[in-house]
């Protein structure tokens, strides 16, 4: 997981810098609007390091994953004027944020006192391993990855609307309104995949407490059924396909396939990578079956024939 860290944190540093010097330049304006978005993305994520810190909870990046977006595309369609496109891509991080931040919150991601909430159990198990055990190495990955890596992230894969920006005279067409409902279409199977895990790790708990056994689709620990019997990770297929569908925005905009708002997406395709490798290594050492469904199911895209 560590050298996956490393990875992703040069890559932020490389692709951008490769993407800009070889694509189409920026107006003033456009300039402005995204010194703007970075100022408060800083912002942002040094505060959520210091309430990490201090109230050593390392989820405050995550309660807040599903809703800089909303504020970072509404402050890219308020610099561009409200442009028409524009305005489409934030109604569609708005209506991915609700639902997300819906799912986080049902989980007990938030508290009212803001910096309590469940914290990402993986947070802990990684701050066990060395060299992260050690506190000054924690605090030093705090704040170069969990805050300020991921939350550059969030807004990178935002940043397609300044491309998109640049194409503002191509007026909405056909391609805009069926990328519109492909994105709507997969926050749906997004819901779907996080309501199939939502149900089984309630019935799970419930009988755990209630002292019943765990039977049929139970018995194994971990949620197969449903989408989770297509994919492995069917939310993380989801979330991925939906900020590439948020990337085409740019493309549909300017006709170019391959611009530097690419950056984001390729990046959060890493992670969740990173992610998954990582949350299927602490499975596979929980359930004894875990090994067997990795076998047998694919991790993003389902096998075909199945």
């Amino acid at each position: 997981m560590l050298r996956t860290i490393l990875v992703l944190i040069g890559t932020l540093i490389a692709l951008p810098l490769i993407a800009f010097r070889y694509d189409a330049a920026l107006s003033p304006d456009q300039w402005a609007a995204l010194e703007s978005l970075f100022t408060t993305m800083l912002i942002i994520a040094l505060t959520c390091f210091v309430v990490s810190e201090l109230s050593q909870n390392y989820s405050q990046v995550d309660k807040l994953w599903s809703i800089v977006p909303i504020l970072y595309t509404w402050m890219a369609a308020w610099y561009a004027d409200f442009s028409p496109r524009l305005v489409l891509m934030a109604v569609l991080a708005t209506l991915w944020g609700i639902r997300l931040t819906y799912n986080f919150g049902r989980r007990g991601g938030y508290h009212w006192i803001p910096w309590k909430g469940e914290e990402d159990y993986r947070w802990s198990v990684l701050r066990k391993d060395p060299p992260l055990n050690r506190r000054p190495v924690w605090v030093l990955f705090n704040l170069l990855f969990i805050s300020l890596y991921q939350h550059s992230l969030i807004l990178l894969f935002t940043l397609p609307t300044i491309v998109a920006w640049q194409g503002a005279d191509r007026p909405l067409g056909g391609w805009d309104y069926f990328l519109a409902a492909l994105f709507v279409g997969l926050v749906v199977m997004e819901t779907i995949a996080d309501q199939q895990q939502y149900d089984f790790q309630q019935e799970k708990y419930r009988r755990i407490n209630a002292g019943l056994p765990l039977e049929g689709i139970y018995a194994k620990g971990f949620c197969a059924e449903g989408l989770w019997g297509r994919m492995r990770h069917p939310n993380y297929a989801a979330e991925q396909s939906i900020w590439l569908v948020f990337y085409l925005f740019s493309v549909v905009a300017t006709g170019r396939w391959v611009n530097w708002s690419l950056a984001g997406v390729i990046l959060l395709m890493l992670l969740f990578l990173g992610s998954s490798d990582f949350s299927e290594k602490i499975s596979a050492g929980k359930y004894p079956g875990y090994a067997d469904y990795q076998k047998k199911v694919s991790r993003f895209v389902p096998k075909l024939g199945k």
